[in-house]
């Protein structure tokens, strides 16, 4: 459901419904990435016994981190964002009477998070500050795919020059030994993403997001534990849409629509 916002011009945002109900968005309407599936996929990738400290680098307009505050009540949620046009819209999420039963327990922290250690730590992105950290980045390097000509939009999806290394070093900076780093990226980008991982996480699964039963995944599902040892898995995965049409798939409904989680076990 997407419903203007009153308080601006309604050609600019929108009110955004997830999860049934439970959860609202204030995003633009155009020029920039618009929430959809992948945040919500994120935030149900945690396990349903997920506690303490979440933070969700480069958290957008909140989407993933409210819907996983909206689903798991014994955690507190820190959103991370740079960008200074979303940023408003955020506290405007935070203010929703709609997301009043758990909005108390997410704050906004702006931050770089591809700056260097100090400049990050400065800002409020302390060493082992995290249980959990989740992130959506950029699915694109610069140098392979040709950026949407609005200058908005292509920060949103578009990699830098340093790819997907600055997101890990400040996931690993910030995660505690023992905590977990969940992230959504595209599929043909698995070797990178386990690239960066090396060394710093282990106890990896993948869980692979196919749009049918028969098509290859489209993006995927990396979950990974601070200074693990523990072998890689490659888990079974989720189907999202019936074969003969748009539909979500039963179990994708009661993840997008009834806001439940994925079923995923916690790894050590």
């Amino acid at each position: 459901m997407s419903i203007p916002h009153a308080s601006l011009d309604q050609k600019e945002t929108t009110r955004d419904a997830f999860l049934g109900g439970k959860v609202h968005v204030h995003q633009p309407r155009r020029g920039r990435h618009r929430a959809g599936l992948d945040a919500v996929y994120l935030a149900a990738a945690l396990p349903d016994a997920t506690k303490g400290h979440i933070v969700d680098l480069g958290a957008g307009v909140g989407t993933a981190g409210f819907c996983a505050a909206a689903r798991l009540s014994d955690i507190d949620v820190t959103l991370v964002e740079l960008d200074a046009a979303i940023l408003p819209l955020v506290r405007q999420g935070l203010m929703d009477p709609a997301n009043a039963g758990f909005a108390d327990r997410v704050t906004l922290l702006e931050a770089d998070i591809t700056a260097k250690g100090s400049l990050r730590h400065a800002a409020g992105l302390k060493p082992s500050m995290a249980d959990h950290v989740i992130m959506n980045p950029p699915y694109y390097e610069a140098d392979r795919f040709r950026a949407s000509p609005n200058t908005a939009r292509a920060g949103a999806h578009m990699l830098d020059e340093r790819g997907l290394e600055p997101w890990a070093k400040t996931a690993a900076d910030i995660v505690r030994d023992g905590g977990s780093l969940t992230v959504i990226f595209r599929a043909d980008g698995l070797q990178e993403l386990l690239g960066v991982l090396k060394g710093r996480f282990g106890s990896i699964d993948v869980i692979p997001l196919r749009p049918r039963q028969e098509a290859p995944a489209t993006r995927i599902l990396v979950r990974a534990v601070r200074a693990s040892k523990a072998s890689l898995q490659l888990l079974p995965g989720f189907v999202l849409h019936e074969d003969d049409g748009s539909d979500f798939t039963p179990q994708s409904q009661t993840i997008m629509r009834d806001g439940h989680g994925l079923g995923l076990l916690a790894r050590k």
